[in-house]
């Protein structure tokens, strides 16, 4: 930490130069002042690891500049040792009320200044040390735990591309449908003006488990030719119910997220959607964003059931049901990035 500094208050210049004579030897570094008001000014430019001040000065006493002193987050630390010849019990408990941590009476005794000194200078180095040691040890938690963070995290993506993966897999959806709907999502959420940029990546990388239910959805139903029977599409209509089954119970927000998005993606804005037929705002925003975004999706691509649709006419579809199946403000922004949107349909 390099050589000690002490500060030397005292209005009498010889008790300054005696207790610099007397401390010269440990090798500390030295500043001093006559007044007060001149140390605190001295302390407002300086960092000092003990000040040795003298009670009576005239203008500002050495009561006053220790209080002043400690209502300064700067150098409250500082120790202060009270310099005085007067040694009575209401001095020294003032001093005490004031901050100061000892007194040393005047005329200085050598060796009681030198240990008094050197055990205040090492105790407030040793409290320096240990708050430095505290910062660096809570530092390395924070990145420890920070890069915990990033891994799960990362393992959640992965896992979530896998899964999807599979849901492909086993469902009508071949091709890029999900890398699909999730760039629709990001886009949807990039432009919403109450969503954040966290918002934008947790629907990037959440939207890919929309589906997610159908893996418990019988293959002869996902790979259906044709319309499903009333009785098919009941069992169809469970998958976002099976999907809040698996997610709900996870605190993680990627897979909170997920549960979110896999659970409302079909429902509609004017309450006609299922599985819970709630309706407008009660919607979560990112299953209103994931909603519009798979429908446009479905709607352009060929499925086992049906052809492809145009892009203009699934812009129409969109369009015309602005208010009823989808969020109007999120048709609004559709509408307004339409070009980006038919960009990434040709994924």
């Amino acid at each position: 930490m390099g050589e000690s500094k002490i500060l030397i208050v005292d209005d009498v210049a010889e008790n300054i130069q005696v207790a610099m004579n007397i401390l010269k030897e440990e090798s500390y570094e030295f500043s001093f002042a006559k007044n007060g008001e001149d140390a605190l000014n001295i302390l407002k430019v300086n960092s000092f690891d003990l000040v040795l001040l003298d009670i009576m000065m005239p203008g500002i006493d050495g009561y006053e500049v220790c209080r002043r002193m400690k209502q300064n987050p700067l150098i409250m630390d500082i120790p202060v040792i009270f310099l005085t010849a007067k040694v009575d019990i209401d001095s020294m408990t003032k001093g005490f009320e004031t901050g100061g941590l000892d007194y040393i009476t005047k005329p200085f005794h050598a060796n009681e200044l030198i240990y008094r000194v050197k055990t205040h200078i090492n105790l407030y180095r040793a409290s320096k040390l240990l708050v430095q040691n505290n910062i660096s040890l809570q530092t390395k938690i924070e990145t420890q735990n920070n890069r915990i963070s990033s891994e799960l995290e990362e393992n959640q993506k992965d896992m979530i591309f896998m899964l999807s993966e599979l849901i492909e897999s086993i469902s009508d959806e071949t091709g890029k449908h999900i890398k699909r709907v999730a760039e629709y999502s990001r886009l949807l959420a990039y432009y919403h003006p109450s969503l954040s940029e966290d918002d934008v990546d947790i629907i990037y990388y959440a939207s890919p488990m929309h589906d997610i239910g159908k893996i418990a959805i019988p293959s002869k139903i996902l790979q259906k030719e044709g319309p499903l029977t009333e009785e098919e599409f009941t069992i169809m209509k469970q998958h976002p119910s099976i999907a809040h089954e698996y997610f709900k119970k996870s605190k993680r927000k990627i897979m909170r997220a997920a549960d979110i998005i896999a659970y409302e993606h079909h429902e509609q804005f004017n309450g006609k959607g299922y599985p819970r037929g709630i309706k407008g705002e009660d919607i979560h925003i990112y299953g209103r964003i994931v909603a519009l975004a798979d429908v446009f999706d479905a709607l352009t691509h060929k499925r086992i059931y049906k052809e492809a649709w145009s892009v203009n006419d699934a812009v129409k579809y969109i369009s015309e049901h602005s208010g009823t199946q989808f969020d109007p403000f999120l048709v609004e922004i559709f509408e307004a990035h339409v070009n980006e949107f038919i960009s990434f349909s040709k994924l």
